[in-house]
């Protein structure tokens, strides 16, 4: 009899996505106008609590898809449905926070170099999303 132990699947997301988002939000972090004049430890500690939303996304998304698939185990054995469930929830989810925090509580603002999308307000706002072009709807504002 094995006695292999399994550990939840919430910890393994933490295991691989955290040291990626952390790592993302460092690179686009020249990309926001607000970060260009922050001091470097403070600059840490707002790439850290974006980690930690990019995690809660990461978490919604993945519990959405739990509840469609009716197991938490979904990723054991993903299928293409859960898959896409969870990309498009997870990238929904982002563009809902991105609009909200920089068009309607003006957390942070983009800088020139930002990818913006205008197809989900009057003028370019950003999504917060590196492959939107895949999408052929994004456009670099200058």
């Amino acid at each position: 009899m094995s006695m292999r132990r399994q550990i939840a699947p919430e910890l393994d997301l933490v295991i691989l996505a955290f040291p990626m988002h952390f790592t993302w939000e460092f690179l686009q972090a020249p990309l926001f106008r607000s970060m260009q004049e922050v001091s470097h430890i403070d600059g840490i500690r707002i790439c850290l609590q974006a980690t930690l939303g990019d995690m809660a996304i990461t978490f919604l998304a993945y519990w959405s898809v739990s509840i469609l698939a009716g197991t938490r185990q979904w990723v054991a054995e993903p299928s293409k449905f859960c898959i896409a469930a969870w990309l498009m929830s997870g990238i929904a989810i982002t563009i809902i926070m991105e609009f909200y925090s920089t068009e309607i509580a003006g957390r942070w603002t983009y800088g020139a170099t930002m990818w913006s999308c205008p197809h989900f307000s009057g003028h370019s706002s950003g999504c917060g999303l590196s492959c939107d072009e895949l999408a052929g709807r994004a456009h670099f504002q200058p």
